[in-house]
């Protein structure tokens, strides 16, 4: 009977029967290799090596793109455009707010005390040189002239009576000399004839005298007299009024009317010291309204004064502007247009190359494709361009809106050359 107790335990082993004893017996089982593990191994290894020579490959490759990159941009010539500088115009065009005064204006006060009897003349009325516009009665006035006149005539008298008193005195005084001299009369009397004459003289003189200073107080009421009849002095328009009929006025304090002769205007304009340079009489000037926009009033400059004002430092400037229609008036708000000779040569350089930067205000200018940078400094800025006193010259090429970064001595392709 066939035992079959003994089973292999272990997984390892291997069952076979025995030929001699028909017996079966457990054999070791041979170990199978793990072809596996090393697979995956080998493919990882693979792998690592793959990635690390693909990143060498690319890091090798951006380096040499980088210093491609690098190699053209030192060899890149930029295309830039210019522009030509400019010489500024031989006259500045300056545009200033300024105020319009009537050429001649007159504040009329009373010259005699008394009432107004009558007015004639009121705001807003055109009047002539010489045109009443006023009477002012005063009847004790006309007995002060009345008084004077006699006192005159008092003196006129006195000057007689001493007039005939020293001819007497020189009769007397030549005939008592020549006696004095034949020893007739005493030397005593001949000084007293003597003395007298000079003394009747003396009083001529004083008669004369008081004949001159009465006949002044007679000019002084009379002219007061006149100053009754108040009259425009000049061609003008009535702009204020202060008195009416029986209005009491005062010699000196009260004032009366404003006359104002608006046929030529006078503008007021101060101008600034950067402007001011160059101007003087006969400068040419425009006046502008705003609320007449479209009507320019052309004038000169006829006075100038002669300082600055030490504040402001502007430049009192007047211009007078022919109005014989009377479309401007007096004390509006207007602007002049000065066309003042230049005596300081200046640039005009566009705007847009002009460039501001830690290098301060500066302008690149293309000499034979080389770009230069030059210092500028501004004198005034229209806007669209600038003008500058120095660091430029006429028929410089400046590059409009340079790139970031150009420095001097930078290679450059000029593009396209467009005027100032």
């Amino acid at each position: 009977m066939t035992d079959i107790s003994a089973r292999p335990t272990d997984e390892n082993a291997e069952n076979r029967t025995d030929p001699k004893s028909d017996r079966v017996v457990a054999l070791p089982r041979k170990r199978r290799r793990r072809y596996g593990g090393a697979l995956l191994g080998g493919s990882a290894l693979l792998l690592f090596v793959g990635g690390v020579g693909a990143g060498a490959w690319r890091h090798y490759q951006a380096e040499v793109d980088v210093m491609a990159t690098a190699q053209q941009s030192r060899a890149f010539v930029p295309d830039v455009r210019v522009a030509a500088v400019r010489a500024s115009d031989s006259k500045i065009t300056v545009t200033l707010p300024a105020t319009t005064t009537a050429f001649e204006a007159a504040n009329i006060f009373a010259r005699t005390s008394g009432y107004i009897e009558k007015r004639y003349v009121d705001i807003g009325d055109q009047v002539k040189a010489g045109a009443l516009l006023a009477n002012i009665t005063a009847p004790e006035l006309d007995h002060q002239i009345t008084q004077a006149k006699a006192t005159l005539a008092q003196n006129q008298a006195t000057l007689q009576q001493t007039q005939a008193s020293r001819d007497l005195a020189q009769v007397t005084n030549a005939r008592d000399s020549n006696l004095v001299k034949q020893g007739w009369l005493t030397l005593q009397q001949g000084d007293n004839d003597r003395l007298t004459l000079q003394a009747q003289q003396a009083a001529v003189a004083v008669a004369q005298s008081n004949i001159a200073a009465q006949e002044a107080q007679v000019r002084v009421l009379g002219q007061e007299k006149a100053y009754q009849r108040v009259v425009a002095p000049f061609d003008g328009v009535i702009t204020q009024r202060a008195i009416d009929n029986g209005s009491l006025v005062t010699s000196g304090s009260t004032f009366m009317f404003t006359l104002m002769h608006p046929n030529v205007i006078r503008t007021q304009v101060f101008v600034p010291q950067d402007e001011a340079f160059g101007l003087g009489p006969g400068v040419d000037a425009v006046v502008r309204v705003p609320e007449i926009p479209d009507r320019t009033f052309p004038g000169k400059v006829t006075r100038i004064a002669s300082a600055l004002q030490p504040g402001s430092r502007t430049l009192l400037t007047e211009i007078d502007v022919p109005n014989p229609d009377g479309a401007l008036s007096p004390g509006i708000y207007c602007s002049v247009e000065l066309f003042i000779p230049r005596k300081t040569p200046a640039m005009i350089v566009p705007a847009g190359a002009v460039v501001f930067d830690q290098n301060g205000l500066h302008v690149a200018v293309v000499q034979d494709g080389t770009v230069h940078l030059q210092k500028i400094t501004i004198a005034r800025d229209f806007g669209k361009e600038v003008e500058v006193h120095d660091g430029v010259k006429p028929d410089d090429q400046v590059i409009l809106n340079p790139m970031v970064g150009l420095a001097e001595g930078s290679k450059v392709s000029v593009r396209k050359a467009q005027p100032g």
